[in-house]
């Protein structure tokens, strides 16, 4: 880290706090030739994730997006809404993690559908329901077979 004030290379941190809700470190240095302070912030440097949706459109990945999804699927289950935050949170995790810079709509879903079904077993049928388009009884059928014989 540079001085500000004379650009000599060598600093020392003086002081290091959390900020931003533990997002980023606030560290006070001193430099090592001038003695002057400065203030520098560290913090995680996130990959922007772009999401390939099904008619190969790309947009910047909204974890809004996937909050809505899970409430609209659970709402009037009691499903907790601290419940749902962690699904999105590690949903959010498991993309991050993956270190891939896109990642398709199908690949999120599937993550959700993984999450809701084992948080809430209606949840997870309505949201199947909406992101596999079931065109038909018969589909929807199929779907619940599947989740009978899993249990």
């Amino acid at each position: 880290m540079n001085c500000p004030f004379c650009n000599y290379q060598e600093t020392k941190v003086v002081d290091s706090r959390p900020t931003d809700e533990g997002q980023a470190i606030r560290r006070r240095r001193e430099c090592l030739k001038c003695s002057k302070r400065f203030t520098t912030y560290e913090k995680i440097e996130r990959i922007p994730l772009i999401v390939v949706k099904k008619d190969g459109n790309r947009q910047t990945y909204d974890r809004n997006k996937i909050l809505n999804g899970i409430l609209k699927a659970c709402e009037k289950r009691p499903v907790p809404l601290e419940v749902i935050e962690d699904m999105v949170n590690e949903i959010e995790k498991e993309l991050y993690n993956s270190m891939e810079k896109e990642v398709t709509t199908q690949y999120i879903g599937e993550l959700v559908m993984d999450k809701l079904k084992t948080v809430d077993e209606v949840s997870y049928v309505r949201f199947a329901s909406v992101y596999r388009q079931f065109k038909d009884i018969n589909t929807f059928m199929d779907e619940l077979k599947k989740l009978l014989n899993e249990n």
